[in-house]
């Protein structure tokens, strides 16, 4: 069977998402605000949840439709036929959104579309009361601009939750962004790279899952293997290909931070992600960073001094940073930080920067590209 097929992301990591799409063998696909749609199979599916790793959340269209009443949500709905997607035992979890149109309670519009999902189910299985005991089906509810689209979650918590990273820091990034950030780097494992503000690790625990292609959804569970019309053989066997397809590499990556609290969150966190071998975290002031190594790379996440008093404080670290990043003169630094004028404290305009955000908070990705090691 054919679905339509949307995998979420964060805004600004659209096209990155695509090319993920584009290396797993997806073709056609259209990419919008924060979201790449495609068609596909149940294999598709199967393989966006364990290997993608910067979508949020792979979902099924179930239906799209104009909703300016009640009642048309109401009968738009129920006319899906949801005794063909769900099981009668169907524990039912409407959540909903409404941007810009005359139906703006959300609440209100979820309680209609599961009513309406109840009654056209009594049609197929010819029962009053459904008791809800079986396997979970998230059903979305988005209304834009009065069209209503009506969705299914295949993922089931977030697909950022890879399984390794049950404490994080106090500002922790997001994994799939983390892994945006390391993808426009074009790191590669035969170069040196360094996170000198490596908090609870998740930058580094991500690249070192990139470097050995570990696929980040390989370790837990998804929402649509629980359900009974979903092959679990496609799942055991996605993730066997995935196990054998981890490579053999060899490479080591340096976290460094003031924090010893939060470095040992981070190497338990590489621990569990499987990667402890591959990533060495230290005790360590940015300002004591040095490397005789060539061609390296910086991916960082540093403190944004948001709050007023902090300001001034992350304005010296920033020109610190720049101080300290020159003498690394063959390097390559990719910096994310909402403070607007980072460049202005750092020293040196960047060669590209990019609009990204980290949760809700408006980020800039701040890109210096230094030389390219030596074809050997």
């Amino acid at each position: 069977m054919r679905y339509d097929i949307v995998a979420t992301c964060a805004f600004g990591i659209e096209g990155i998402l695509k090319e993920e799409l584009f290396k797993l063998g997806i073709k056609d696909i259209f990419v919008d605000n924060g979201k790449v749609t495609f068609k596909g199979d149940e294999e598709d599916i199967v393989r966006c949840n364990i290997w993608l790793r910067t979508a949020d959340r792979i979902l099924i269209k179930i239906k799209e439709f104009k909703a300016e009443t009640f009642e048309d949500l109401f009968q738009g709905t129920k006319a899906v036929n949801w005794g063909e997607i769900l099981p009668k035992d169907a524990k039912i979890h409407v959540v909903g959104k409404s941007v810009k149109s005359k139906l703006f309670s959300v609440s209100d519009c979820q309680a209609i579309v599961k009513k309406a999902i109840i009654e056209s189910m009594k049609n197929k299985y010819k029962i009053e009361w459904f008791e809800e005991s079986g396997p979970t089906y998230k059903i979305e509810i988005s209304l834009l601009k009065d069209i209503a689209t009506l969705t299914l979650d295949t993922s089931g918590i977030g697909l950022h939750k890879r399984g390794y990273r049950e404490i994080a820091g106090e500002a922790p990034l997001k994994e799939t962004l983390a892994s945006a950030l390391v993808y426009l780097s074009r790191w590669t494992p035969d170069r040196i790279l360094a996170d000198p503000f490596c908090g609870s690790g998740t930058i580094l625990i991500e690249a070192a899952m990139i470097g050995k292609n570990i696929a980040p959804g390989l370790n837990r569970e998804f929402a649509a293997e629980k359900w009974p019309n979903f092959n679990k053989r496609i799942w055991e066997e996605e993730r066997k290909r995935a196990r054998e397809e981890i490579n053999d590499k060899e490479f080591l990556l340096l976290g460094s931070d003031i924090d010893g609290k939060v470095l040992k969150v981070a190497r338990e966190n590489a621990k569990k992600a499987g990667v402890e071998k591959f990533v060495a975290f230290q005790k360590l002031p940015m300002e004591d960073f040095r490397s005789k190594k060539k061609y390296g790379v910086i991916i960082t996440n540093p403190p944004y001094g948001e709050r007023l008093m902090e300001k001034r404080e992350v304005e010296g670290l920033y020109k610190r940073m720049g101080e300290v990043f020159s003498r690394l003169d063959s390097w390559s630094f990719f910096i994310l930080t909402a403070h607007p004028e980072f460049q202005r404290h750092f020293g040196k305009k960047a060669d590209k920067n990019r609009k990204l955000y980290n949760g809700k908070l408006l980020c800039y990705y701040y890109q210096y590209f230094g030389p390219l090691p030596p074809k050997k």
